[in-house]
């Protein structure tokens, strides 16, 4: 094994969670000047009061200290670090947030008692959030999106997982890490290139490789044994700061989806299972918001159904809803209840056949209802009778699920959890069709399952709201 003591303190730089927390941090300040400008503000304008002692004890209620709290919430979408390094997607997404925390508040202060709740100081501090937030958001994008920023990284094993977790890196836009090259010990593929990336050498110029390089980040990709003396080798580099992460960690952080392909089963004994069971707590807040939402879902839906029946008796007859035999949580089967969106029957020869993008089935009227997820308004109803949740995987017939799960691995994992009218595989990936699409949505599916969270839940629903709005559904 070579020697280490050679080996410099290893430069550090930001990895993905330490931009998460500059993200938040920035937001944080971001919010607590809006709030202080806002609060300025409205004093200057109070005749009475002015800026004193006096105004900050009488004016302002409670909550309105609790604004940059929510204002921190409606940022959650923004802490994926793909997103956050787009102009694009921050710019639309802060000004969505802006419009909808404006329609919130302006729905709440027209049925409130009169003169009962404040405009100037709930304006400015949107305002003001909501700009400090773009001018923050850009300096973020302009700064840590640089390569400079990014950390060297070392990819040890240039098998199969090792060349898949290299052609993500080089898919993405911004890069998350510079790659500078694999570390292999197979003599033939040192000196070649894989995915435009050199394989450097082998486990005994591991230390030589790290120095020249400067590498901070090693991503371990290697499927079999380890050799001894690399994880001796490892373990010194980490002592002078080097980070060692695993192929699956950096998939999930990269992708946000679970690499079914390339995970054996005891990953999934020892890694999901775990961490998918959810506390009691977590489970009685999830079905307390899925039936307050599913109230006010029910509601609009019964405002809307006349309209959405209306029309769609016109364009193709009856029936108007759509019945069918779905999953639900640990496999019970249950009907889940839909608008009519294809023609009257699409199976007609009992062959069980997905939605997929361009469907000659899907009529007219049907064609615009999934488009606005308005096809979907009927689900309320099963989710006040726990068939469904808000977020969860989407609902799939039995003999589909039979079907996939003899040909994905972990298909059936997606049960363990309620299904959702709305979830992480279909804000992600939409329909799909085949045995690789479903894959890759199961992916999604099982991120979501080790992951979710209130806070997970919440940024499904913003997404969902602004895919509604922007008629993106399919």
């Amino acid at each position: 094994m070579a020697e280490y003591s050679f080996l410099s303190p290893i430069k550090s730089r930001f990895s993905a969670k330490e931009r998460k927390i500059v993200l938040f941090i920035g937001d944080l300040l971001v919010t607590v000047a809006a709030l202080l400008i806002a609060l300025i503000t409205w004093a200057q304008g109070d005749d009475w009061l002015g800026l004193s002692p006096e105004f900050f004890a009488e004016r302002p209620e409670d909550w309105f200290y609790i604004l940059p709290i929510i204002w921190l919430i409606l940022m959650a979408p923004l802490y994926d670090l793909k997103r956050a390094g787009s102009v694009p997607y921050t710019l639309s997404f802060i000004l969505i947030a802006s419009l909808f925390a404006l329609g919130t508040y302006l729905l709440i202060f027209f049925v409130a008692p009169p003169k009962a709740l404040p405009r100037r100081g709930v304006a400015v501090f949107l305002i003001c959030a909501a700009l400090l937030s773009i001018l923050w958001r850009l300096l973020y994008i302009r700064l840590f999106t640089l390569p400079e920023y990014r950390m060297h990284t070392l990819i040890v094993g240039a098998g199969k997982a090792g060349s898949r977790i290299a052609e993500i890196i080089h898919s993405v836009t911004p890069a998350p890490f510079n790659v500078i090259g694999f570390l292999d010990d197979d003599p033939e593929k040192i000196g070649t290139s894989i995915h435009g990336y050199p394989v450097l050498g082998d486990s005994n110029a591991f230390f030589q490789i790290v120095e020249q390089h400067q590498v901070s980040q090693v991503i371990m990709a290697i499927s079999n044994r380890m050799n001894p003396d690399l994880f001796d080798s490892l373990t010194m580099a980490e002592e002078k700061g080097l980070i060692v992460t695993t192929m699956p960690t950096v998939y999930e952080e990269v992708l946000k989806r679970i690499p079914v392909y390339l995970l054996g089963t005891d990953w999934m004994v020892r890694s999901f299972y775990d961490q998918a069971h959810s506390s009691a707590l977590q489970e009685i807040a999830k079905r307390g918001t899925d039936i307050l939402l599913g109230l006010v879902g029910t509601l609009i839906f019964a405002l809307l159904y006349p309209f959405i029946a209306l029309v769609i008796l016109i364009d193709s007859g009856g029936p108007v809803f759509y019945s069918q035999e779905r999953l639900g949580l640990r496999g019970n089967p249950f009907h889940i209840l839909k608008f009519r969106t294809m023609i009257k029957d699409a199976e007609a020869d009992g062959v069980a056949r997905p939605a997929c993008n361009n469907d000659q089935r899907i009529t007219r009227v049907g064609r615009f209802l999934r488009k606005s997820h308005l096809d979907e308004m009927p689900q309320f109803i099963n989710v006040l009778r726990g068939d469904l949740s808000l977020v969860g995987p989407r609902a799939e017939r039995p003999d589909i699920v039979k079907e996939l799960q003899k040909e994905i691995p972990f298909y059936r994992g997606r049960l363990l959890v309620r299904p959702g009218i709305t979830g992480w595989a279909q804000i992600n990936y939409g329909y799909a069709s085949g045995v690789e699409q479903n894959a890759i949505k199961l992916e999604y599916d099982l991120y979501y399952i080790k992951h979710r969270g209130m806070l997970l839940d919440f940024s499904i629903l913003t997404r969902t709201v602004r895919s509604v709005l922007g008629l993106k559904g399919r």
